[in-house]
């Protein structure tokens, strides 16, 4: 079985030092080296506005972490973040899900734009010159909107 993608965001009291973060974040990655994990991101976005008040604590200290791994380790790294002290909040979401499902969006996309330009009696991909050609623009004509003539 492939591994999983997760993301894990937890948010730290704005006393927290740079110590105090850089040691959580070592433990994680311990875990996760521990458990057979792999690491593929971290984000460290600082002290931030909470969109509530927790406790007393208008502010914390944000880190963000992308995983690829199995579901126990995921389950290990929940465990020990729910006793770890100075840790306001924490949350894994699995990702891997909602990105094939994007992927399979945009290829229905693609398939439903080369089947109407056939249809018109052009080529199925857009050719130079012939609007915008980043690879993830389709031909959607749908949207109402009109260029004008020349």
């Amino acid at each position: 079985m492939s591994a999983r993608k997760y993301e894990l965001v937890y948010v730290m009291k704005p006393e927290a030092t740079e110590a105090e973060v850089a040691e959580l974040q070592a433990q994680v990655e311990a875990i996760i080296a521990r458990v057979g994990g792999t690491l593929e991101k971290t984000d460290a976005w600082g002290r931030r506005k909470l969109a509530y008040d927790i406790g007393n604590h208008k502010e914390g200290f944000y880190v963000l972490h992308v995983i690829a791994g199995s579901g126990d380790l995921m389950k290990e790294i929940d465990r020990r973040l729910r006793v770890t002290e100075g840790l306001l909040r924490h949350l894994v979401v699995r990702v891997d899900v909602s990105e094939q499902k994007a992927d399979r969006a945009k290829t229905l996309r693609v398939e439903d734009s080369r089947r109407r330009r056939i249809a018109r009696g052009l080529p199925p991909d857009r050719q130079p010159g012939e609007g915008p050609q980043s690879p993830d623009s389709d031909d959607d004509d749908r949207d109402g909107y009109e260029p004008a003539e020349a």
